[in-house]
Parts: structure tokens; C-alpha cells; sequence
């Protein structure tokens, strides 16, 4: 198994090459983004190692780059951020596994070896509706080529109505799965945010795909209707 391991921090990347070198693995080491991405792009890896802060280019960065790219070898990334959002947008970006520092180097072999154990991910399949297309893997929209720009709630409500295109969903409904479980929402916040992404995915285009039925909820037809 071949690793590679982006890491800046040259005591901690020698120290990992050593530990995994011991266990069995072939490891490779980048110490900044740049290489660590051009590395990561052409070495055949079964999975990376990568750290969040780099020089010249972030380790999301990284793992965005490489996702958008179709590459879904399995990446670990590490950071010494703990906050929960951290590993968020560490997850969001595209990486399969998050690990805090400093970390037990028994609990990092293990995380490599689950990884392992599954695989590259397959891509997961782009949503569309007409000429409108979400993809689950960038967090890309666009509509008749043209890029939309979208908030992470704007984001999660298209994401969950393309997925039942066709089909009424309730407010509640909504508000169950794109907001906070449990949260006191007034639930008239669905209808302001459906009117924000009718203006966004719609008007520009001359587009009704976004429909009210009245006393039900909402639709989002999959053929994407101007009528």
C-alpha cells in the first residue's frame, strides 16, 4: 500500500514516514500544497495524510481540487483545529477522515486502515432537473452551464428538493431535514428561503421549476417547467 503525506511540520512527516514505514506502507512525503497536489494528482496513491495548514495552498484546497478533479483516493486530513467546525468544512471539502493533533499514532494507523478497508469512494452521481444540476461532490450549481451561487441553507434546500424532485414536500418536512432538528423555526423561514432560491435558479432563466401546491408544500419538477 502506498501513502502519501503532506505535511509541513518536518519532525512530525519524518516521524509518520518512519511509523507507517514499519507497519508495511510505502510512504511519500510533500512539505507544502503545491506539491502535495501535483504529488497527490499523478503518484497512484491508496490514500493521503494531509495537513489543513500549509504553505501555498490549504489542505481543503487540496481536497477540493482533487474531488473536483474525479480523484476520490481516501483522504485523512489532519489539523490542529478541534472545533466542530473545523472538522466540518474539513468533511465538506471531501475528506473521508479527520484527525485532531496532536493525535495517538495507533488511533492514525487505525483510521488508515478503515480507509483502506473501503476504498475510493465512487463519486456520487450529479442531481438534475432540466437544465439545472447540483453536484453533491463540489457543492456546484449551475443552470444552463451558468454557475449559481448559493448559501450552505439555500445549498441544503435545493440538495433535498432535487432529491424528491416531483414530489410535495411539506414544510415540516423541510424543516425537520434543512433545518435543525428540534429547533424552534418559525416555519414561514421556508417560505422566505424558497422564494430566495426561485430569484436564484429560476427568474434569471425563465424557469417555474420551483412550485408552490397550496395547502401542501412544495415541488421542484424534475423536467425543470417554464410553464
Amino acid at each position: 500500500m502506498r501513502l502519501l503525506v503532506v505535511e509541513d511540520e518536518l519532525r512530525l512527516a519524518r516521524a509518520l514516514q518512519r511509523g507507517l514505514t514499519a507497519e508495511g506502507y510505502v510512504v511519500d512525503l510533500a512539505a507544502d500544497g503545491p506539491t502535495g497536489l501535483e504529488t497527490a494528482r499523478h503518484g497512484e496513491y491508496d490514500a493521503v495524510v494531509l495537513d489543513i495548514m500549509l504553505p501555498g495552498l490549504s489542505g481543503y484546497r487540496i481536497v477540493q481540487a482533487l474531488r473536483e478533479e474525479g480523484n476520490w483516493v481516501p483522504v485523512l486530513m489532519l489539523s490542529a483545529k478541534d472545533g466542530e467546525y473545523d472538522q466540518a468544512d474539513g468533511l465538506d471539502a471531501g475528506a473521508d477522515d479527520y484527525l485532531t493533533k496532536p493525535f495517538s499514532f495507533v488511533v492514525l494507523v487505525a483510521r488508515l486502515r478503515a480507509l483502506l478497508r473501503r476504498g475510493a469512494p465512487e463519486r456520487p452521481a450529479v442531481l438534475t432537473a432540466g437544465s439545472l444540476r447540483l453536484d453533491p461532490a463540489t457543492h456546484r450549481v449551475t443552470r444552463e452551464g451558468a454557475e449559481i451561487s448559493l448559501t450552505a441553507r439555500e445549498y441544503a434546500l435545493l440538495e433535498y428538493l432535487m432529491r424528491r424532485c416531483d414530489e410535495v414536500v411539506t414544510k415540516t418536512e423541510l424543516l425537520d431535514h434543512v433545518w435543525d432538528v428540534g429547533a424552534d423555526t418559525d416555519p414561514n423561514v421556508v417560505e422566505v428561503y424558497v422564494g430566495y432560491l426561485r430569484r436564484k435558479i429560476d427568474q434569471p432563466y425563465g424557469h417555474k421549476s420551483l412550485q408552490t401546491v397550496r395547502g401542501a408544500g412544495y415541488r421542484l419538477t424534475c423536467a425543470g417547467s417554464t410553464t
